[in-house]
């Protein structure tokens, strides 16, 4: 019997910091270095033909891989629980190569109606480009989510945490559902961050992110990532499994597993897509996860405390934040989001049509700390109008599915001091009062 302990299991703040890396032993460099570079030396011919047959593991172009990138995704699997990661360019990125990695022409997918805006137009009219039915179904409707998967659909798709209404995605009874279809999970959790909640946990296939928002932390890097759980069968998918007539009928399930679908998507999709994610954005990247929970921490309870301010205040109509007892996911946001559902949430102003588009306009101008820009996520507080900008491009009926309308203001809290915050908020409340009075 081996007295040799027991490998330990770090947490999730000492792998945060150091999952992925260990000091430079050429330099001591402790920081990740930036490997700003865009192509590698090769050994040798054979070596070099090795890399490009994927039977080495190696460097060929930053496109495909670069050493400071490897090191934010193994960062960020180890975050998730997933098996492996691929950082990309953008989230809109990573969701467009994960899902071009899986479907053919003629295939289907059934995806929640509470999108980003962004997100339901790419699903809607990009996709439908390349003959792909997608099927937008009200995420509280598990009935019609039902209804809607035929034998044609190729995956589930939904959001962690509802963007902009802030509604909470049963993870686990979708998961189920995509089980009995063996069919594959596929989670945007931009939002909760792994801090916040972890999908893979709750059988989610696939996990994405827009790594520009809370992940960088810091409004200075755009990036997405994929995250695959390895718990999914993919061998009855031709797109992963059938063999590739770019690498001499290499068939990727069988050749690399749990990985298959992440080295397909690298190998093939990223490599023709071109959507990679510079070296300098990896490195930022890095330097927000770093502080991750502890941001995370203090984004949830100022955003909690600025939700009960506005739901008591005489001039909002409503607040959608499922940490309060009043938001219908309430119960959904304590089973998978136990530490807060996050800090980017909604609230109405009250009134009509097109006298409350024009409040929401003087609302917004009024404020001098929330930031009027079109992102989340970041160190400072954030603002916009979803119905003129986010979701501008979606139409009435798809505004109404999402649950967008001309009263909505979204907000995305930052670090700066709680007080200072309702501070500005209510001094914005009072010029609109004026204004109206006016």
């Amino acid at each position: 019997m081996s007295d040799r302990p027991a490998p330990r299991k770090f947490g999730f703040e000492t792998r945060m910091v150091h999952a992925g890396h260990v000091p430079d032993a050429n330099t001591g460099a402790r920081a990740v270095p930036i490997y700003q570079t865009t192509s590698y030396v090769f050994d040798s011919p054979d070596y070099a033909a090795q890399l490009f047959e994927l039977k080495q593991y190696g460097n060929i172009y930053t496109r495909i891989s670069n050493p400071t990138t490897a090191v934010f995704e193994e960062r960020i699997a180890s975050l998730e629980g997933a098996t492996g990661a691929l950082a990309v360019s953008s989230g809109m990125a990573a969701q467009f190569i994960s899902l071009m990695t899986l479907l053919s022409p003629g295939d289907e997918v059934v995806a929640s109606s509470h999108l980003y805006g962004g997100t339901v137009t790419q699903l809607k009219q990009t996709f439908q480009k390349l003959s792909v039915k997608v099927t937008l179904v009200d995420p509280h409707d598990f009935a019609a989510w039902e209804r809607a998967i035929t034998p044609k659909t190729r995956a589930l798709y939904g959001e962690t945490i509802g963007n902009p209404r802030g509604s909470i995605f049963d993870l686990e009874k979708f998961a189920g559902l995509a089980g009995a279809h063996k069919i594959p999970l596929f989670i945007d959790n931009t939002f909760a961050t792994p801090y916040l909640c972890r999908p893979i946990e709750w059988g989610a296939t696939i996990v994405l992110h827009s790594a520009t928002k809370f992940i960088g932390g810091h409004g200075n890097a755009i990036a997405g990532v994929i995250l695959d759980s390895g718990n999914f069968d993919f061998s009855r998918f031709p797109s992963i499994a059938a063999p590739s007539p770019s690498y001499h009928n290499l068939r990727f399930f069988d050749t690399f597993g749990h990985y298959g679908f992440l080295m397909k998507a690298r190998a093939e999709t990223v490599r023709d897509v071109g959507a990679c994610v510079s070296p300098m954005n990896s490195f930022l990247l890095l330097q927000g996860l770093e502080t991750l929970s502890l941001r995370m921490e203090r984004h949830v309870g100022t955003a909690r405390q600025i939700a009960r301010y506005l739901s008591e205040h005489e001039q909002v109509a409503w607040v959608a934040y499922a940490g309060l007892p009043s938001h219908p996911d309430h119960a959904l946001a304590q089973k998978y989001l136990p530490k807060g559902p996050g800090a980017v949430f909604s609230f109405g102003l009250k009134g009509e049509g097109a006298q409350v588009r024009e409040d929401g306009k003087r609302f917004i101008e009024s404020l001098h700390l929330f930031s009027h820009l079109a992102n989340v996520g970041d160190v400072r507080s954030l603002v916009i109008h979803p119905a003129s900008t986010t979701h501008q491009q979606l139409t009435d009926e798809e505004l109404a599915a999402c649950g967008v309308g001309p009263e909505m203001i979204r907000l995305s809290v930052g670090l700066e001091n709680v007080e200072d915050l309702i501070w500005d908020l209510d001094q914005a409340f009072h010029a609109l009062s004026r204004s109206i009075r006016a």
